[in-house]
């Protein structure tokens, strides 16, 4: 009997042009939690297509619980006992938890092949009650927040019996507390005997959950380590292949004139009495506990949502904005939080997406100039250094960190000022993130002036100039660069005094 539950020896994948995985190994022992780390576009996607059945293998070997297997399909991997739970939930929104748990293996009475509904909803409630769940089986599976969808997703992977479990970056949409309660859940499975492999960006996930860490890097195994056994410097120099001596890497820019201002600006509902001021090259962090009113603020200053208090002033004029195309006009640009929904469209290539927000800048009499378009969008591609095979690249291809980059170069087609930044290093590895920041400072030093909106403390000390804290729709702290530390902003962000 084999010491591994899964084992994978010399794997390789290529797809046209592609070397997706090459000759890459994996060793997974029963109750363990092993982190897998690495870039965007380091092969972990393909890896779990390969380990679930979606992809196979050009070369090499797969074996579970000492056993070689081939895997032509998902269910073949299923039968054996591994399940997947991915970051974005792929769910039923309109039918019930029971159903989206049972789907594909429902209980069928051997006669009357009808659908045994009360044995799935018992089984499902204990399925849930197992996971510590504070929903019913009967629950409309849209109603419910995307920590419970994945918790939906475990139960779902234990109703058929599953013993090997990845989840892929299952906290980069949870806040610490859900993150916190998918950890247990986690531990529990593990207590279990059920082994793991945890795909995160977050070392905090790493070090809280996992006891051993493999790196892959451009579609190759680096290596595994025990996670007490390697420091974080280490680590990032086997996932990115370089030293990275500052994670942070703040330029001080040159601070101009005021370029943006907000007085008194308030929605009702969800945030009140808002006053800020940015400059020429500032960065400006935003930042506070989830649910801090944030977010909201920053789509009422771009026109996605509507104001009914407070004035907005650009370059010292007061002005109404109505809607994101008098935004773009003024010289605002919003780069959203979710960049696949919000910020790209999927089906497109990466030159038209990043040309869309200023398209008629490129057609003259209602044709489009696509010669133009196609200067404009590969020279923006190379400055924020988009790492694809062509601008014709369909945007879902690239990585999360190269998706972003093209949300930024969609950003600069317009003539801009003042760049708002929700959450703009979200999902990313940490070379995508410091290529970001790097980005951030070039256009700080253009003059451009910066909102940083962001709930990762260490980047908004590390990354502004100035730092605004708020708390349930009202600001509590305004800190300076010199004087700020995370306890400070920790303190900001609970208080009930206004700043």
């Amino acid at each position: 009997m084999s010491e591994f539950v899964l084992e994978l020896r010399a794997i390789s994948k290529t797809f046209p042009g592609v070397k997706a995985l090459d000759l890459v190994h994996f060793q997974l022992q029963a109750g363990e939690i092993h982190a897998l780390m690495g870039e965007n576009g380091a092969g972990k996607s393909t890896f779990i297509k390969v380990i679930t059945g979606v992809h196979q293998p050009d070369q090499g070997d797969i074996y579970v619980n000492g056993n070689k297997v081939v895997f032509n399909n998902p269910n073949d991997a299923k039968k054996v006992g591994i399940a997947a739970i991915y970051q974005h939930v792929t769910c039923y929104p309109d039918l019930s938890v029971t159903e989206n748990i049972f789907m594909g293996h429902e209980k069928i009475h051997k006669r009357t092949k009808r659908i045994l509904w009360n044995e799935m909803h018992i089984e499902a409630k204990k399925l849930l009650d197992t996971l510590g769940a504070n929903f019913e089986p009967r629950t409309q599976m849209g109603t419910l927040s995307v920590a419970q969808q994945q918790i939906v997703e475990i139960a779902k992977a234990l109703s058929t019996e599953a013993r090997i479990i990845i989840m892929d970056e299952p906290t980069a949409a949870l806040t610490k507390r859900e993150s916190e309660e998918l950890y247990r859940i986690t531990e529990r499975l593990r207590d279990r005997g059920v082994a793991i492999i945890f795909i995160s960006h977050r070392f905090e996930d790493m070090y809280r959950l996992a006891s051993k860490v493999t790196v892959f890097r451009d579609a190759r195994y680096i290596g595994t380590w025990g996670v007490q056994d390697i420091s974080t410097d280490k680590l990032i120099v086997a996932m990115v292949g370089r030293e990275i001596t500052q994670l942070y890497p703040k330029k001080e820019a040159k601070i101009g004139e005021e370029v943006f201002r907000v007085e008194g600006l308030g929605r009702t509902g969800y945030f009140k009495d808002i006053s800020l001021q940015l400059h020429k090259g500032e960065i400006l962090g935003l930042t506070g506990l989830v649910g801090a009113g944030r977010t909201e603020v920053c789509q009422t200053l771009f026109g996605i949502e509507q104001a009914d208090q407070g004035s907005i002033y650009v370059k010292g004029t007061q002005t109404n904005i109505r809607n994101p195309q008098d935004a773009i006009k003024l010289g605002i640009g919003y780069l959203p939080e979710d960049r696949q929904k919000q910020g790209l469209v999927l089906d497109w290539d990466i030159g038209r997406n990043i040309t869309l927000s200023n398209i008629e800048h490129y057609a003259n009499g209602g044709w489009l100039s696509e010669a133009r378009e196609t200067e404009v969008s590969k020279s923006l591609a190379e400055k924020v250094s988009v790492k694809a095979q062509s601008i014709y690249d369909l945007v879902s291809s690239l990585s999360g960190g190269n998706q972003q980059k093209v949300v930024f170069a969609k950003l600069l087609t317009a003539e801009l000022d003042v760049l708002i930044l929700d959450e703009p290093t979200k999902g990313v590895d940490v070379g995508a993130k410091f290529a970001i920041y790097e980005i951030m400072n070039d256009l700080a030093a253009q003059g451009y002036g910066i909102i940083l909106i962001s709930s990762d403390m260490p980047e908004v000390i590390g990354m502004s100039d100035r730092i605004i804290v708020m708390r349930e729709g009202r600001i509590t702290g305004r800190l300076d660069r010199t004087q700020v530390t995370q306890e400070a902003i920790l303190e900001a962000s609970m208080s009930d005094q206004l700043a």
